[in-house]
């Protein structure tokens, strides 16, 4: 019998992990559930595993992109909204869409459903496409009898995080391009242009400059090892994964990095709109709160964020509010804390979230464009003044052989 491993949530917000054997991914579910437990996350453990990874893990289905997923959820919320039936706009929105994949996904998902399982309890089983917070909202809005809407509002969800995400990447894609010149540059200088001197730099002999002498040894370094500095590379990435694979050391570096000068401030801003974006549109469309924070916490990557996030949870469970905690970790901005203790007082905690995450999203993208505005002359001159060093160490060797021959 098939053994699956499950990530689940108690009643009172508590992440459960384990594992269970069953006969499949449905039958895992319905276990959990007559538990009392809401599944998050179920998945088949391979027989054998490489340094705790489950082989099963890697051959897992193809992923659906959040793109396409924010455009079926979008075709699904417009189709039940004009009256059809669930199972028929499931077909509707299968026949629309173009891959064999996602074809497959929208099959299973209307083959479960025709056998009396709840849209959320089928989607749960595609953990690889559909996000815990995804499944939430939606078994929220099944008990609510408001599927239409809450699926309408994860749309925008997914749409304003795309957005988001695009933002950043198209924001620091030229300054990786001006990098990846400006490396591309040194190296060819390097490697073609220089070796071209040497000739002329033998006749100098001991007359030769000594930047010349460096640059020869520059230059012979990246002909003749070139392969170590991309096995150095690939060793350094490979130690720093392993290195963070740890809690400790992980959480050292997550603290350490909210502290780096331009980058923290981005880092720490792209958190907290994920936190409040994600926590507000669970506590909009019917999550409770304590489900809606274990289910946050399990979407953030900063483990700062995540032990302020843990905090946060333990005392709600004892019924206390979120600004107080939060002020204590000392992760969130302050402008982020006074606004959710407002929505607090007000009763309008979850509006007020989606606000906070607008108005940090738009800090966003002013701290990217003050980190171009810095990037990228500041990579212009270091290539400079790289390539004036060079001019001017193969003209002072030029200028040498000339007196000699003088």
């Amino acid at each position: 019998m098939p053994k699956y491993r499950y990530t689940a949530v108690k009643d009172l917000a508590e992440s459960v992990e384990g594992y269970m054997e069953a006969a499949s991914k449905s039958a895992v579910i319905n276990r959990l559930h007559a538990s009392g437990h809401t599944p998050i996350r179920v998945h088949e453990v391979g027989v054998s595993s490489i340094a705790g990874i489950d082989v099963a893990e890697l051959f897992r289905a193809r992923r659906i992109s959040h793109a396409t997923l924010a455009l079926i959820t979008r075709q699904l919320a417009m189709l039940l909204r004009a009256g059809l039936a669930l199972d028929e706009a499931l077909s509707v929105v299968g026949e629309l869409v173009d891959r064999k994949h996602e074809k497959e996904c929208l099959r299973l998902l209307l083959e479960r459903i025709s056998s009396g399982a709840t849209l959320a309890d089928a989607m749960a089983v595609q953990t690889n496409v559909f996000p815990e917070f995804y499944v939430s909202m939606v078994r929220a809005g099944e008990a609510g009898a408001s599927l239409e809407a809450v699926l309408g509002r994860l749309a925008d969800f997914l749409e304003r995080s795309i957005a988001s995400k695009e933002t950043v990447r198209s924001a620091l894609l030229y300054p990786l391009v001006v990098a990846f010149v400006c490396c591309s540059s040194i190296a060819i200088l390097f490697s073609f242009v220089i070796p071209r001197f040497r000739p002329l730099f033998e006749q100098a002999g001991d007359a030769l400059p000594a930047s010349a002498r460096v640059l020869l040894a520059i230059s012979d370094l990246i002909n003749n090892f070139w392969w170590a500095g991309l096995l150095s590379i690939l060793i350094i990435l490979i130690a720093a994964r392993w290195y963070l694979r740890d809690p400790t050391r992980r959480h050292q570096w997550d603290r350490l990095s909210l502290k780096m000068p331009l980058f923290g401030e981005l880092i720490r801003k792209v958190e907290v709109v994920h936190f409040a974006r994600t926590l507000g549109t669970l506590l909009k469309n019917g999550v409770s709160l304590l489900q809606a924070l274990t289910i946050t916490r399990e979407t953030l990557r900063n483990r700062v964020f995540i032990e302020a996030v843990d905090s946060v949870i333990d005392h709600a469970r004892s019924g206390k509010g979120l600004a107080e905690p939060l002020n204590r970790s000392k992760a969130f901005p302050a402008l982020a804390v006074h606004l959710i203790r407002v929505g607090e007082e007000a009763g309008r905690q979850d509006e007020m979230l989606l606000d906070i995450a607008d108005i940090f999203e738009a800090e966003t993208r002013r701290t990217i464009n003050r980190l171009l505005t810095l990037l990228g002359p500041a990579l212009t001159v270091g290539m400079g003044v790289v390539v004036a060093a060079v001019i001017g160490s193969i003209l002072t060797a030029v200028l040498s052989v000339y007196d000699l021959a003088v």
